[in-house]
């Protein structure tokens, strides 16, 4: 027989705590939130934060779940994405913080509809935040424009033994296992304030038991992650890999102004990079790779960038993947990384598929323009590529394929996954984090080594300005460079072929996830149905 609520007196156990400590718990959980995520690094505070949200909803109204979801929201991605207004202004810093609170609003407002169905089942309460948490960010990765999937709580813990659950499923995964912790907390914290009265003599008092038993739940599910074994970092064939992080003459938009001189940077650095090579001071990599916007000068219709990658390829003696904006006569610009082979040209290219919204294509252009001019900062659309981002690099010892996803790309489950349901052997993310701060280049390090774990490859990123680093296919990063600097990495890579589970079962999981989430609100409308009904009966009485 389930165990309900009502084998304990109504009056021991509120059905939810005072606003005022509502307000508290909601403005805290937000803050432990952001404080998981780089640069402060503090994962073990997610769980924490997911607990307190979910006291602060339980046993309220739909709209006042979702008053302190968004709460919590705002305290969490305000801060967490101020690096989007660096160069832009605080209202498109503002609106797109509100916009990822809404999606935690909704979150809050349906935690607090499941409210009596935590109240029957009580098993069900840590389950349920688990599985809310999940379907939230679907949602949120996938709507409006494609979504925005900053912020989940997997990408807070790559730093932790539960980074480890995404070889089994994923980014998903990580998120269910973090927010089932938080809900157990929740669910200890509860019992424990819950019962008032004292014991009866020789008793032990009534809450402690099922609290000791969540908390030991709580730290078992964390502490699991540590048994998941993953691919061994010396798996595969080695090759050394270039990174090669220009810089730029200075921070901010008008990087674009600054193209050639971007360009002529990361020219020179991989010459200097070569000249070690010539002194046996390093072995010649097998790759070089360049940042996104490393030439911004389209290589394919103008003679001096193309001399210049030229000459760069046939002086390190070796394959560049390049990041260049390319401009045919179409209209369109296209965000792509080329693999430039010396004396060759440009080989093999893949095209960003999911530009940025508000960043490298204007949505409702004409509404848009009517709030502010700066849309016409980006003058032409970037086009979506429609391939996964498989390139061969001809190689000593045979070719090897890589999976290239640029920027923000690295965020969205589906597309890193196509590159090594592909064949990828090492992921590269190519980025230009010269618009933003150290802070958004350690959140998306992060998620370069969750998705090296996920899929078991070695990855890497590879910055204008920094962060570039190596990570290894047990998410540890190497070589990482500080930002604002100029840099060339080389580090010898083993390649990977083991197809984890997480790569086989695809998005699977989270689907799965995401509809039980649905389900159990379902179930929980028909308890609040079978309450009122009940409620009506007694009156009638």
């Amino acid at each position: 027989m389930l165990m309900t609520e009502t084998a304990a007196p109504a009056a021991a156990r509120p059905a939810r705590i005072p606003r005022w400590l509502a307000y508290a718990a909601a403005v805290v959980a937000g803050g432990l939130l952001l404080v998981s995520f780089p640069p402060y690094g503090l994962w073990f505070c997610a769980p924490v934060g997911v607990a307190l949200l979910a006291c602060a909803v339980r046993g309220r109204g739909v709209w006042g779940g979702l008053g302190f979801g968004w709460i919590a929201g705002v305290v969490l991605f305000v801060p967490l994405l101020s690096w989007t207004g660096t160069q832009v202004g605080w209202w498109p810093w503002i609106l797109l913080a509100n916009l990822e609170a809404a999606y935690i609003g909704l979150l809050g407002a349906a935690a607090a509809f499941a409210t009596p169905l935590f109240l029957r089942y009580r098993w069900t309460w840590p389950l349920m935040t688990a599985l809310l948490w999940t379907a939230q960010e679907y949602a949120r990765s996938r709507t409006p424009f494609g979504g925005f999937p900053w912020g989940r709580l997997a990408f807070s813990q790559a730093d932790a033994p539960t980074v480890r659950y995404a070889v089994l499923a994923g980014a998903p995964l990580v998120t269910l296992v973090v927010a089932l912790a938080g809900g157990l907390l929740a669910f200890a914290a509860w019992h424990l304030a819950s019962f008032r009265q004292a014991p009866a003599p020789g008793r032990v008092r009534p809450g402690v038991l099922p609290a000791l038993l969540a908390d030991l739940g709580a730290v078992a599910v964390i502490a699991a992650g540590a048994l998941i074994p993953l691919v061994a970092p010396g798996e595969g064939r080695a090759v050394d890999i270039a990174i090669v992080q220009g810089n730029v003459p200075r921070l901010g938009l008008d990087f674009n102004e600054q193209r050639r001189a971007v360009l002529d940077n990361h020219v020179s650095a991989t010459l200097e990079l070569a000249a070690k090579v010539d002194r046996h001071e390093i072995r010649r990599p097998a790759l070089v790779v360049w940042p996104e916007n490393s030439s911004d000068i389209d290589p394919y219709v103008n003679a001096d960038a193309y001399e210049a990658i030229d000459r760069a390829a046939r002086t390190i003696g070796a394959p560049i993947l390049v990041g260049a904006v390319l401009a045919p006569d179409d209209g369109h610009v296209r965000n792509t990384g080329v693999l430039w082979i010396a004396g060759q040209g440009p080989q093999q290219q893949y095209t960003k598929r999911h530009p940025v919204p508000f960043a490298e294509f204007i949505p409702m252009r004409p509404l848009v323009r009517k709030i502010t001019k700066k849309v016409d900062l980006v003058r032409s659309d970037f086009l979506a590529g429609d391939r996964p981002g498989l390139i061969t690099v001809p190689a000593e010892g045979g070719s090897f394929p890589v999976g290239d996803v640029i920027c923000f790309e690295v965020a969205y489950d589906d597309i890193v996954r196509d590159t090594v349901t592909g064949g990828a052997r090492l992921l590269v993310v190519q980025t230009n984090n010269a618009t933003f701060n150290t802070a958004e280049a350690l959140q998306q390090l992060s998620m370069v080594r969750l998705r090296s774990v996920e899929h078991g490859r070695p990855g890497l990123m590879a910055s204008t300005v920094g962060v570039s680093a190596f990570v290894s296919p047990d998410g540890r990063a190497y070589d990482a460079t500080t930002f604002n600097t100029r840099a060339a990495l080389v580090r010898q890579t083993h390649l990977t072929v083991v197809k984890t589970p997480a790569t086989t079962l695809g998005g699977t999981p989270e689907a799965v996830l995401a509809g039980l989430a649905l389900f159990g609100l379902v179930m929980a409308g028909f308890v609040r149905r079978r309450a009122r009904v009940q409620h009506t009966d007694e009156e009638e009485a």
